[in-house]
């Protein structure tokens, strides 16, 4: 099997794609990384990095004074390819290398970063970070204490040694495929892109911490057409795995999905628009769950008194049978770490037990507000970001209801199966969300599918109308980045069937 390695010239189905010559990347041990006493050495000594180097640098931060201060080290190779009209028509590699440093003073932040990991050009960043402060210099740690991890996502094979041609071969057989599927498709689309990151935290009380994060995704789109009219959708996949996760199955069951939802919306109308019961589907609808409740619960919004979660710490806000967890240990899922970007170990932290809520999604500078923990959820985009509040996967424990006693129960009203387009407030929580596809339940029964709905509510009130939950738990399967204050981070979510009372839906009129 011929493999082609990033720096190649590819030439595949007619196209020409240069990828760029790159600097370093480090590959060492998959299996374990994070796990070490001494992190570093897993990759950036090889960049010249050493504890006496980490010990001038955090000097330089803490000049001024300081009560904490962290150094962020960041390596990652991340890849993409486009296959779209039988033809490979973009392709890229993309190598980040840098290093972000943190000084808190009391509420105060001073933030910097560099891509040159230079022991002169860390310490002018220190500088800039340590302006925030005005007092006595302290001293760095003299010696470091690494955090001893789980691995939630043990690879074997690195993407570096999946060729190019591997990969375009994976995705023209998938193109071939959904054209085989149903002679109505005309367009076919199939994106893959992997990536692995290497991070490196250190902090002024002496902690360190390493991970190795691996993702892939691949998504599979097609249009059809049926006598004029044309529909389209997609399906796909995320993980944080290796290029194993794609199994002979999977990779089968992709273009199948995504014509099958395709096809299906020849079929679909538009329902009258009204108020309805809904029936939120497991899996995908925890996209609504994540957004109209779960950052209403990251705790930032709460100190600031902007969520509508604020003052309802040990409160009753849904039934007995709803849980809500964020969690970073779920293996191989997309949205999982295991150890955040501020060195804390990742962690199962229930939010809403029983229907009360029991605690928020904490950095350190919230937990240090609290008087809690930090519950493993300070993540950022990258070197260039600080963290923040963040959630990793987000969902709903199965409850005691069985799916089919939940639809007998409607006489009329919605399920909403496949959600797009979203726009949430976070300070209320009312929300809008666009449902790609779903289906009618007309006196007990699913009966029609439907299309282009919208769904309007108030995710606090939506919550509180949770009437039953199904036995039916399953996170999403795709992939899904957050998006909060220009920061977009990898999360999944997932739900049981829920049965919620009563939700604006914007159909027909």
């Amino acid at each position: 099997m011929l493999k082609m390695s990033r720096r190649d010239f590819v030439k595949v189905t007619g196209t020409g794609l240069a990828l760029a010559t790159l600097p370093g990347f480090i590959r060492t041990g998959f299996a374990g990384v994070g796990t070490g006493d001494n992190p570093y050495n897993f990759y950036f000594q090889r960049f010249g990095i050493d504890e006496d180097m980490i010990r001038k640098v955090m000097a330089e931060a803490l000049h001024y004074g300081g009560d904490y201060c962290d150094l962020f080290f960041q390596n990652e190779l991340s890849n993409s390819i486009r296959l779209q009209d039988n033809i490979v028509n973009s392709a890229s590699t993309n190598v980040t290398l840098g290093v972000g440093i943190r000084v808190l003073n009391g509420n105060q932040t001073g933030y910097s970063f560099t891509e040159d990991i230079s022991l002169a050009s860390m310490k002018a960043a220190a500088r800039t970070a340590a302006g925030i402060a005005s007092g006595s210099p302290k001293a760095a740690p003299k010696s470091f204490n690494a955090t001893k991890l789980m691995n939630y996502y043990d690879t074997k094979v690195s993407y570096e040694d999946v060729g190019v041609k591997d990969k375009v071969g994976m995705l023209q057989a998938i193109n071939d495929d959904v054209f085989k599927e149903d002679p109505r498709v005309v367009k076919a689309s199939v994106n893959f892109s992997d990536s692995e990151k290497y991070i490196l935290v250190v902090n002024s009380e002496g902690g360190i911490a390493s991970d190795y994060q691996p993702m892939l995704r691949i998504s599979v789109g097609c249009t059809a057409e049926e006598d004029g009219r044309k529909e389209n959708n997609y399906f796909d996949y995320s993980a944080r795995d290796d290029i194993n996760f794609l199994t002979e199955d999977k990779l089968k069951r992709l273009p199948r999905e995504a014509v099958a939802r395709t096809v299906k919306l020849f079929e679909a109308q538009t329902p009258p628009a009204g108020e309805f019961p809904v029936v939120l589907s497991a899996g995908s609808a925890g996209i609504l769950l994540h957004e109209a409740i779960g950052h209403g619960m990251e705790a930032d919004f709460n100190r600031q008194g902007i969520s509508v979660y604020s003052e309802k710490m040990n409160k009753k806000i849904a039934e007995d049978f709803v849980t809500i967890i964020d969690n970073g240990t779920n293996p191989h899922i997309r949205g999982s770490i295991n150890v955040d970007d501020e060195g804390i170990p990742s962690e199962e932290t229930v939010l809403v037990e029983d229907g009360v809520l029991r605690t928020y999604i904490h950095d350190r500078i919230s937990a240090k507000h609290y008087g809690v923990k930090p519950t493993g959820s300070g993540r950022r985009e990258s070197f260039k970001h600080y963290p923040m509040p963040r959630m990793r996967n987000t969902y709903m424990r199965s409850g005691p209801h069985e799916f089919d006693e939940m639809i007998a129960s409607v006489d009329y009203g919605i399920l909403a199966d496949q959600f797009t387009n979203g726009q949430v407030n976070i300070g209320p929580g009312d929300f809008t969300f666009y449902v790609k596809s779903g289906s009618l339940i007309e006196n007990g029964k699913i009966t029609a599918p439907i299309k282009d709905v919208n769904i309007i509510g108030n995710g606090p009130e939506v919550l509180s109308k949770v009437t039953m939950v199904a036995n039916d738990m399953k996170m999403a399967e795709g992939g899904w980045t957050c998006g909060k204050n220009g920061q977009g981070v990898p999360v999944s979510q997932g739900m049981p069937s829920v049965l919620v009372s009563s939700i604006t839906v914007g159909g027909r009129g």
